[in-house]
């Protein structure tokens, strides 16, 4: 069977997808199991409600292990079975061979700045509508660290557990003030096994699968600690003291019993059924997860019950990873109008503002987020962090990013789960990246 027809086997799900096949033109290929995917269909489904049958669209999506790379390989050999494709701002130099540059609408300049359209562009050139903007949020449970703040007894036995585990003398804080030792102190003190008197089971939930998204989440851990991809030279850095540390916070961690034993299982989907079941005090986790999580209907346990704030800082500062997620239009397509059509309806002010409230995180204008804040306060401290607190990792954006993900995905959770030492991993790490980043 022909690769293409493989990856894109959902394809025969379309009558179930959205519009039928019969009289459906244009396939969109979307970012699949997150509120993105929500969203999307959500606001194709207003957009097949009005459009010509020539011009409805289908959504079809795959699963999000190996995404990129069965992506690449599709556009890389022509293919024409979706017209619209996600696309990434760590990955456009990847696909931009193979995509069509596109105008904007007037219109996409009142709901998106400059510096968010730039997500979407490679060498001068714009090649998509920017739905989404991705960054990492520290989420916790305020009600339960209001009461470690006002309770004194609470604040003794926090005190007294950071310094058996750490040999620290530490206090609570508010969140906002945490640097990575009071992460640590915190999660011990909401694990039970640690504190028989904790509220819930776990103290942290930490997506630890070998996947290079995980990493990204992780990245923020790295970074705050001095670590980096490459030196302005182009040498390459991982072997360091920021990747050690950031590495061996996890492992203790995990070893500790802070966070649960599958983590090395955990994704996106898996860390929010933990964080939301109401079995874990914080989560380091993608802004997107918010929407979901503060629904009373999707997840009781902790709706209204979740604070949010950048993740916490280390030596160099505080820091959190950030990407743009969007759509363009694949150069092989055969219904480029009617894709067109489509991209220009949805860079507008309404559709974005439809789909920011479908559970989409795009990041818009101070108008359109003034007028959603009450239903989407997230949205606020997305364009602030991202302004304060985002970074890239030196080499983050050049041809081979995604394989380095990859790549320290798979060694670093081989150190996490024990199969490799600290030193193995940070080795082999270093050799792949010197490979892929120096040819």
């Amino acid at each position: 069977m022909p690769r293409i027809v493989k990856t894109l086997a959902a394809a025969a799900l379309f009558a179930a997808l959205g519009a039928s096949q019969s009289t459906a033109e244009v396939t969109v290929l979307g970012w699949p199991g997150g509120p993105e995917e929500t969203a999307l269909r959500a606001v194709a489904d207003t957009y097949n409600k009005t459009a010509a049958d020539a011009d409805k669209v289908n959504l079809i999506f795959f699963n999000r292990d190996g995404f990129f790379d069965k992506l690449a390989a599709d556009l890389g050999a022509g293919s024409k079975e979706f017209d619209i494709n996600l696309l990434a701002t760590y990955a456009l130099g990847r696909y931009a061979p193979f995509m069509d540059p596109i105008e904007l609408p007037a219109a996409a300049s009142e709901a998106f700045s400059e510096k968010v359209l730039a997500t979407m562009q490679f060498d001068g050139k714009q090649y998509g509508v920017p739905t989404d903007l991705s960054l990492h949020f520290l989420y916790y449970r305020q009600d339960l660290i209001d009461q470690l703040l006002s309770d004194d007894a609470w604040k003794a036995k926090y005190t007294e557990i950071a310094k058996e585990k750490m040999g620290k003398d530490l206090a609570p804080k508010d969140p906002d003030e945490w640097t990575w030792d009071d992460f640590e102190a915190t999660a011990y003190f909401f694990t039970k096994s640690i504190n028989a008197d904790s509220p819930t089971r776990y103290g942290a939930v930490l997506a630890m699968k070998n996947l290079l998204f995980n990493i990204m989440v992780w990245h923020s851990t790295a970074r705050s600690n001095g670590g980096n991809w490459m030196d302005a030279e182009g040498n390459i850095t991982v072997d360091s003291p920021g990747f050690r540390t950031a590495l061996e916070l996890y492992k203790r961690l995990y070893d500790a019993g802070v966070t649960p034993k599958d983590s090395t299982t955990y994704e996106y989907a898996e860390s929010n059924a933990a964080f939301g079941s109401g079995q874990a005090a914080t989560m380091l986790q993608w802004n997107a997860a918010f929407g979901d999580l503060d629904d009373p209907e999707k997840t009781p346990a902790v709706a209204g019950k979740i604070g949010t704030v950048a993740p916490p800082t280390g030596p160099d500062g505080r820091f959190t990873h950030i990407h743009g997620l969007g759509l363009g239009i694949n150069a092989n397509s055969e219904h480029k109008d009617g894709a067109k059509k489509f991209l220009d309806w949805l860079a507008t002010p309404e559709v974005m503002e439809e789909y920011a409230l479908a559970g989409g995180s795009p990041a818009l204008s101070e108008t359109i987020i003034e007028k959603i804040s009450g239903k989407r306060p997230d949205l606020v401290k997305l364009g602030n962090f991202a302004g304060s607190y985002g970074f890239v990792m030196n080499g983050g954006t050049a041809g081979k990013a995604l394989q380095v993900y990859e790549l320290q995905a798979k060694e670093f959770t081989a150190y996490w789960t024990g199969e490799k030492s600290l030193d193995d991993a940070l080795a082999a790490t270093a050799a792949g990246m010197e490979e892929l980043l120096k040819q």
